[in-house]
């Protein structure tokens, strides 16, 4: 007996199956999405030409023995001279007690309104005071202005020793947060910057000091700003001469040992765009304010500081397969700044280098590629493409499903 023939399959049936399969297959297409409160580079489909170079002077010389120039927010170095040198810091020391004091607070392990009993030592130092006296009780607040604003020797032993018993102990914190900063030329002895063959810094070291005093515990960075402290009767002047002579400096330390000359560790503020300038063993008071106003000026002159990418803004959109969700948010974890030439910021264009493919499971934060930022032919920064939220597999007829979608992508490209 002969079977009956089998139906004749419909050839115009099956290109639309293909078709309608080829396009649930397209991936979705990147989205650049512009970053706030800036707007991104150019992507870098065809990159420029390479550009001539800006119209800048060379950084002005000064009569210092070592000096650095960095913008706060891109941590770009603008101008230097013997950064790295070992030196002694004398009262820039300070800005490392003072740091580990307002890192005490922030953590809750003391409180700026408690008080402190004034040690035999604390009152017997020497060098520049707050007159503090022995026996009497000071808040932790106001201790911490006679370190800062008045420079106190002796408010600084008496912090060190409330915070870490006795001196030598709070030493040894100093040389830990030393090593937690990555200040790689610095060792500390004591915690006011009196002379020591084994206390030292450079000057590349105390301007990211001065960054991590501004960004990380941003509430107490104003009282670097003050004028004057009055104590026990006696009104000192904050001895940054700078503050008295240019409205966008806000700080930060000056220092002086015979040892150490005069230095001055400097932040000012324009706009968005913030300075640091560290100028160690100048001549006099005079010229340490001097040769600190001619690096600010020559950066805020010459250079733009701007914040390119947002932490958590989207950058790009991009198919992911076999996961519960089609697409993925990718961007940066943190904010991206850059510093460029004044002139030159609508001149960059931006490339992202992300794998063709992207699968499920992806974990937030996550690295999936590449940010590169280029002026011309020179790349400016590179930085991690994260992905920007959790995308957990799909289940089995979702993972089937795109699979059959990439294999007809695959045929199709």
């Amino acid at each position: 007996m002969r079977l009956p023939a089998l139906p004749t399959p419909s050839w115009h049936w099956l290109t639309a199956a293909v078709t309608v399969l080829f396009i649930a297959a397209q991936p979705a297409q990147a989205q650049d999405a512009a970053p706030q409160p800036d707007s991104a580079p150019q992507p870098d489909s065809a990159l420029q030409q390479t550009l001539p170079e800006p119209m800048i002077p060379s950084p002005p010389t000064l009569s210092a023995s070592s000096w650095i120039l960095i913008d706060a927010n891109s941590g770009e170095v603008l101008a230097e001279q013997n950064a790295d040198k070992r030196l002694p810091p004398a009262s820039l020391t300070k800005m490392m007690t003072a740091y580990i004091v307002e890192k005490e607070i922030d953590d809750g392990n003391i409180n700026d309104q408690d008080l402190v009993t004034i040690s035999k030592k604390a009152w017997q130092t020497g060098g520049s005071r707050m007159f503090i006296r022995e026996g009497t009780q000071v808040s932790v607040e106001d201790l911490l202005r006679g370190v800062v604003i008045q420079s106190g020797n002796d408010a600084s032993v008496a912090l060190a020793e409330y915070i870490a018993g006795s001196e030598s102990a709070f030493a040894e914190l100093m040389n830990q947060q030393a090593q937690r900063l990555r200040l790689q030329n610095s060792q500390f002895a004591n915690a006011t910057g009196l002379p020591s063959p084994e206390h030292y810094s450079s000057a590349r070291d105390l301007a990211t000091l001065a960054k991590h005093i501004i960004q990380d515990y941003p509430e107490h960075y104003q009282i670097y700003s003050e004028k004057y402290f009055t104590y026990n009767g006696i009104r000192q002047p904050n001895r940054n001469r700078l503050l008295w002579r240019d409205a966008s400096v806000d700080g930060l330390k000056t220092g002086h040992t015979q040892e150490a000359g005069y230095s001055l560790a400097a932040s000012a503020k324009q706009g968005d765009m913030r300075l640091i300038s560290v100028v160690m063993n100048t001549a006099s008071e005079e010229a340490r304010a001097q040769e600190s106003q001619k690096l600010l000026n020559y950066g805020f002159r010459f250079f733009d500081t701007f914040r390119l990418y947002q932490r958590g803004a989207v950058i790009n959109q991009s198919r992911i397969w076999g996961g519960a969700q089609d697409q993925l948010k990718i961007g940066v974890s943190e904010d991206i700044y850059l510093t460029v030439p004044k002139g030159q910021r609508d001149e960059m264009t931006a490339q992202l280098n992300l794998p063709e493919t992207l699968e499920a499971p992806v974990q937030a934060g996550q690295q999936l590629g590449t940010l590169n930022v280029k002026l011309g032919d020179k790349v400016l920064m590179e930085q991690p493409l994260v992905a920007l939220q959790t995308v957990e597999q799909g289940d089995f007829f979702k993972r089937i499903w795109d699979t059959i979608l990439q294999f007809f992508t695959g045929l199709f490209d």
